[in-house]
């Protein structure tokens, strides 16, 4: 998939595509909440083989079960179709 930066009316749509995110100009964030520790570090385990399978890496953080991902395509500097279907994706492994 080649990215590209998503327009303006593209973005306005966003929220009905992946709920749960912020999002802004620059990046997509959202906030997971997990029980405990190893059900946190599981849920990144299972992200970490999708970004790898996409080759697109997030910004993220782990405090014990809290995870914080950030979403960006650095390259073209803002939110691109990658982020998009990253985002949906991440929300789709959240939600099994």
């Amino acid at each position: 998939m080649k990215p590209y930066l998503l327009k303006e009316q593209e973005l306005k749509e966003l929220n009905a595509k992946i709920p749960g995110w912020e999002i802004n100009s620059l990046h997509i964030q959202r906030i997971f909440n997990f029980s405990n520790f190893i059900e946190a570090f599981s849920f990144m385990t299972k992200i970490a083989l999708l970004c790898e399978k996409y080759n697109h890496h997030p910004n993220w953080e782990n405090v014990y079960s809290k995870v914080i991902i950030k979403l960006s395509t650095h390259d073209l500097g803002g939110i691109s179709n990658l982020d998009q279907s990253l985002a949906s994706e991440i929300n789709n492994i959240f939600d099994q």
